[in-house]
């Protein structure tokens, strides 16, 4: 028996190795990553922009809610839906217009979103979006404001004054209201701070609240508690990372927050990059853990991020983050198993899975995916997409190659 056993387990890590080692060799070219990156995006992000634009999102976007769902459904999905989508888009809409397959789509969706953008605020308009009631528009404002940020050329400039002002109206609208004692804090920190880069009257109190917490909710080596007790989630990225180093930046250019500040969030963030790299397995799989997983590739936006500002870790090649997205995204947006039969995303991980999906997840909080696409966001001449494939940190592991040794840092 005992040979038996040992006979098996030859043959099982055999097969496991033979199988990493067929990984690698599957290597696409980055224009081919790229390609596939754009048409996945734009498959994802297109039926709330189209809908938006045509003044029909409220309805045909489905409304399908997860297990004991508490929220006003009406009163929420559809701005969630429009927030998340366009946080994700938003460096890759801000690129320069050429007349390749995907800079048609970029066209097309920055036209549409530019006219959805004005029917959202706009009373007359059924995509009209509630930011005057309920707790959740405070997050999903935030997105939106995150947009505007990301692509201030590209989506917040050509607006109309009427639209501008519409909007200014809407994120003021948001403080007779406060959300939960967590991330949220940096929901009210990041809007306030978007009023500030255009100039508007902001509130200092809300944007210095949320950095003072994010500071004392430090627990080491790049991760920060959400609220007083620590959760093993994805919230370090989903919302954390991106939205303090965005907001510190803000006020930074504004001399309103010290230049350490912002240097030090930056580093935690690329620290935190290194993390979610690690945990792409060699099959492009990472661990389906903590709350929200239904917000699928958003898992990475910290690492999408780091890679987009071009911060990444010398020791962390351009390529290697890559091939690692790219088969995560692959092993996720291949299939239909995502989508239902008109394209909108379903509750799920890697599938229809309404079981995993929280309390207060519809089809409109699905759309925080887009937000693992941000280094779209770089050229298609950039050498993120133009460098030869390179295998990812588990995947070296795994089959026998030189690894980084990784430690904790201090900062």
């Amino acid at each position: 028996m005992k040979l038996i056993f040992k006979i098996s387990l030859i043959v099982m890590v055999c097969c496991t190795f033979t199988s990493v080692n067929a990984q690698n060799k599957k290597a696409t070219t980055g224009q081919q990553d790229r390609a596939f990156w754009a048409k996945t995006l734009y498959r994802i992000s297109y039926p709330v922009i189209h809908n938006l634009a045509n003044g029909t999102l409220k309805q045909n976007m489905p409304k399908e809610i997860g297990p004991q769902y508490y929220l006003n459904l009406e009163k929420v999905t559809y701005l969630e839906a429009l927030g998340r989508t366009i946080a994700g888009v938003a460096p890759w809409l801000a690129l320069p217009d050429d007349n390749t397959e995907e800079g048609k789509m970029r066209k097309q969706l920055r036209t549409e979103l530019l006219k959805g953008l004005a029917n959202s605020v706009d009373p007359s308009n059924p995509d009209y979006m509630n930011y005057r009631t309920e707790q959740q528009p405070i997050v999903d404002a935030a997105y939106v404001a995150h947009a505007f940020l990301r692509a201030p050329k590209a989506l917040w400039e050509p607006l109309d004054e009427t639209t501008k002002k519409r909007f200014v109206e809407e994120f003021k609208a948001l403080r007779t209201r406060t959300g939960a004692y967590n991330n949220w804090l940096l929901f009210s920190g990041l809007t306030e701070g978007f009023l500030l880069s255009i100039g508007e009257q902001y509130d200092p109190a809300r944007v210095q609240f949320s950095i003072n917490k994010m500071k004392e909710w430090y627990v080491g080596d790049s991760w920060y508690s959400d609220g007083a007790l620590f959760s093993m989630d994805y919230y370090n990225s989903y919302v954390i990372h991106p939205m303090l180093v965005d907001l510190l930046k803000v006020l930074v250019d504004k001399k309103k927050a010290p230049q350490a500040d912002y240097d030090q969030a930056l580093k935690r963030m690329v620290r935190y990059a290194e993390f979610l790299e690690r945990v792409i397995s060699p099959e492009g799989t990472y661990p389906a853990y903590g709350r929200s997983i239904t917000y699928r590739t958003a898992a990475f936006q910290a690492l999408a991020q780091t890679a987009l500002m071009e911060k990444l870790p010398d020791y962390v090649l351009q390529a290697q983050v890559r091939g690692g997205l790219t088969k995560v995204m692959h092993n996720m947006y291949d299939g239909n198993q995502n989508f239902d039969d008109k394209g909108w995303l379903v509750l799920g991980f890697n599938g229809h899975q309404p079981m995993i999906a929280d309390q207060y997840t519809s089809t409109g909080s699905l759309y925080m995916a887009t937000l693992g696409f941000l280094t779209l966001g770089l050229p298609a001449d950039h050498k993120f997409w133009t460098d030869a494939p390179a295998p990812w940190t588990s995947l070296k592991a795994w089959t026998g190659e030189a690894v980084k040794k990784d430690y904790k840092v201090e900062y």
